[in-house]
């Protein structure tokens, strides 16, 4: 089957699971044990079939967005697997309620399952769909772990796989906890491996500054989300008197939120997820936003939809290894050397374990 021929929606299908995690996600806004994820199936008449899966954070919102993606095959049955028309479609249907949300990640993962049929009926990796060439990717390791000591000890074990460049959570407690993590985590790691720090929104413009004229002293890679995501202009102000590169975007809803971020000049760097963008089709139009701003653009989170896409983005920067997922596929996203590896087969490489992932189906 080649490019030109077109697949047509004949289902969809939304399964919501609630994985368990081996080790909490440690965040300055609470743990989180397990990951509540929603794979999507889109089953074409001509018999490919596309997959995906979104993330929507809390139990609490599983069911509801199960059944959201559900009802949208009504409006979607019989449609062309075309991304931009049933994108526009989509848009429409939603002009009311807004974008943004469940309607969003609903949006995004239709987007990223349809786009997986595309590369499977053509025979080849989404990367090479897209019009670029499968090679390795520069990953960072996104520890789980807060504490000074468990920060140290998990960045240790992921060095073994030979990341140069790891992440780590802070701003749970004040700024002596912060410094004693990091403190703890260069010990660990030497000077040689890049560190990154993430704050999760937690502190105000104020605050932010005050502890970032401090953690500049530390030679950090990055700084991440110091206050609220969407205040642009507060992130400018941080931006502005810091040394150390602030990082920003993984809380972007669509292009035209990255677009205002850009504008207020409110971040060194740019970090691209590609559900809450839109899909594919939404990361397509943002990688080609930081190209023509000269950002740099690395990944947050969905690393098997994110090694492709950051193939063919003009900026690409790092990838962003933290693997929700991993647990429910037969084979997780490959690491060498701290490189991320694209699949060498068909579409974006997810295959789902049905025997293990019947034990998280909510």
């Amino acid at each position: 089957m080649d490019i030109s021929t077109q697949l047509t929606i004949r289902a969809i299908r939304a399964r919501g699971l609630n994985v368990a995690l081996d080790r909490p996600v440690e965040t300055a806004s609470g743990v989180m044990k397990a990951t509540p994820l929603v794979l999507v199936d889109m089953e074409t008449q001509e018999g490919i079939t596309g997959h995906s899966y979104v993330r929507c954070y809390t139990p609490v919102a599983l069911q509801p967005l199960v059944r959201l993606i559900t009802n949208l095959e009504e409006l979607l049955i019989g449609e062309v697997a075309a991304p931009v028309p049933l994108e526009q479609k989509l848009q429409r249907h939603f002009r009311l309620l807004g974008p943004q949300g469940l309607t969003g990640i609903a949006m995004a993962g239709i987007d990223m399952a349809l786009w997986d049929a595309r590369a499977r009926a053509c025979g080849v990796p989404l990367v090479t769909l897209l019009g670029g060439v499968p090679r390795p990717i520069p990953a960072y390791a996104s520890l789980r772990t807060m504490s000074p000591e468990g920060a140290a000890a998990e960045a240790e074990e992921l060095l073994a796989l030979g990341f140069r460049a790891i992440k780590v959570k802070i701003g749970r407690g004040d700024l002596a906890q912060d410094l004693a993590t990091i403190r703890a985590m260069r010990g660990a790691v030497g000077n040689e491996v890049k560190l990154m720090v993430d704050y999760n929104q937690s502190l105000s413009v104020a605050e932010a500054m005050e502890r970032v004229r401090v953690l500049d002293e530390e030679q950090l890679y990055w700084i991440e989300e110091p206050t609220q995501a969407d205040d642009f202009q507060g992130h400018a102000t941080i931006k502005a008197t810091a040394q150390t590169a602030i990082q920003l975007g993984e809380n972007w809803w669509g292009p035209h939120d990255m677009a205002k971020s850009i504008a207020a000049q409110a971040s060194d760097y740019v970090m691209l997820d590609v559900m809450k963008l839109g899909g594919v089709t939404g990361w397509l139009r943002a990688a080609a936003l930081a190209e023509s701003a000269g950002l740099l653009a690395s990944s947050h989170t969905f690393p098997e939809f994110s090694v492709h896409l950051l193939a063919v983005t003009p900026t690409c920067h790092w990838l962003e290894y933290l693997d929700h997922a991993g647990p429910i596929l037969r084979e997780s996203i490959r690491i060498k050397d701290g490189y991320a590896l694209i699949p060498d087969c068909p579409g974006n490489g997810l295959e789902w374990n049905e025997d293990i992932l019947q034990r998280w189906l909510v």
